[in-house]
């Protein structure tokens, strides 16, 4: 019989970095003989599903603008009853080998978590983010990283208003964090908790979460999908959300101090003040909007550089592998997990986050190089990938996890 395994997450489409992991992960098991139901929330543009009913309802707080709704919905992303009894439902059905999470806060909740346990389902977590340490998600605040709540100070939440900027909201997450720590829902009750980082690995031992649930699994993608360039372009590449904490201010201010073309891909909540700051310092910059696909590869390939100037404590970033996988060398902010993905000299180079003059220099010192010799560092970068972060080691790695909990593929 083949092993099965329960999938959950709280999207069942392709929102961002977090539900590429998801999907990938999916898809290899299945590649591998496995037999995978997933576990999610109902929304429009979901995949199907024939374990679909099983779904919990959709719960977005901050798409509701009415105070009435939002404190109607509010218990449920704490502790969602129907996440439970609906999870309860689907295992009547169904009994994995496996359970693996992926985010499951605010729209699933832990809820379900101790019958898991109860039902002897070995679980394991991928964290793609800090939320087990930080309420907060990212321990960044409006002065940049910050740590303020290590050692269960969680008054800061409601002292600095770290969600939304939004009493209701940060009370909300407070009430959250308090209770599941009350309860132990993830330490109790989760076998192993996965880590695409060292840092990240590091920053929760730091935190209290013990060295041995933790697990080191890099992020990994299909390289054969990917085709390097044979030339290069005469522009810098950003590729992400336009937030506060990924550093694009800064970077448009190195690029106008530099004099150096940049390309910036995505949208977000700053969009309109970063086209703005551009005009003002006369960065040379275009402003692409949101690009997938080939459309994408091409933009990305015909590069110089990929610049990941974040201010906040990266995780793995799948830009990095992407870049290199396409050939082309990275600038990374030294913060978080993006320095371990960086060969300094060889794949790419890093720069102090936050730093618009270092960042400036390092913009400069990759315009004046030769063709070739950034086609020689993103040859490098594709190498670095194929042999640390490519598919087949991923899922090796996560079937000997799944091994060390009972599981035989």
């Amino acid at each position: 019989m083949a092993p099965s395994l329960l999938a959950v997450n709280n999207y069942y489409y392709l929102r961002g970095g977090s539900e590429s992991v998801f999907f990938s992960e999916i898809e290899q098991l299945q590649d591998a003989g496995w037999h995978v139901v997933p576990f999610s929330m109902h929304h429009p543009e979901n995949r199907e599903s024939q374990w679909s009913e099983h779904f919990v309802e959709e719960i977005e707080l901050g798409n509701i603008s009415s105070i009435t709704q939002k404190m109607k919905l509010a218990p449920k992303s704490v502790y969602s009853f129907e996440a439970k009894r609906k999870l309860r439902g689907l295992l009547s059905e169904f009994t994995p080998d496996v359970c693996h999470l992926h985010n499951i806060y605010h729209h699933l909740s832990p809820s379900f978590l101790s019958m898991l346990k109860q039902a002897g389902i070995p679980t394991v977590m991928t964290l793609h983010d800090l939320k087990l340490a930080c309420p907060a998600y990212n321990m960044y605040s409006a002065d940049g990283v910050c740590e303020r709540c290590k050692g269960a100070r969680f008054s800061n939440l409601l002292q600095r208003r770290c969600i939304n900027n939004s009493l209701l909201m940060s009370g909300l997450v407070y009430l959250e964090t308090q209770l599941h720590r009350l309860l132990k829902s993830y330490h109790a009750n989760v076998d192993r908790f996965v880590v695409p980082s060292k840092f990240y690995r590091d920053k929760f031992i730091e935190w209290g979460v013990p060295a041995d649930k933790l697990l080191y699994i890099p992020n990994a993608i299909d390289t054969r999908a990917f085709s390097p360039g044979e030339s290069v372009g005469d522009y810098f590449l950003y590729v992400g959300r336009l937030v506060d904490q990924k550093g694009v201010h800064t970077l448009i201010r190195a690029a106008a101090e530099a004099g150096v073309k940049l390309k910036v891909v995505g949208t977000g909540p700053q969009s309109g003040s970063l086209q703005q700051l551009a005009a003002e310092t006369s960065a040379q910059v275009e402003f692409t909007g949101y690009l997938s696909g080939d459309t994408l590869h091409d933009v990305i390939r015909s590069a110089r550089a990929v610049v990941l100037p974040s201010e906040w404590y990266e995780n793995a970033p799948i830009s990095v592998l992407e870049a290199y996988a396409l050939g082309v060398p990275v600038l990374g902010a030294d913060i978080g997990g993006i320095p371990e993905m960086i060969e300094a000299g060889r794949t790419g180079s890093t720069f102090a986050s936050g730093d618009k003059d270092a960042l400036a220099e390092r913009l400069r010192e990759f315009a004046g190089k030769s063709d070739a010799e950034l086609l020689k560092m993103g040859k490098c970068g594709r190498e670095f990938v194929v042999a640390g972060f490519d598919k087949p080691a991923h899922l090796q790695h996560l079937l000997s996890l799944y091994a060390e909990l009972g599981v035989a593929a």
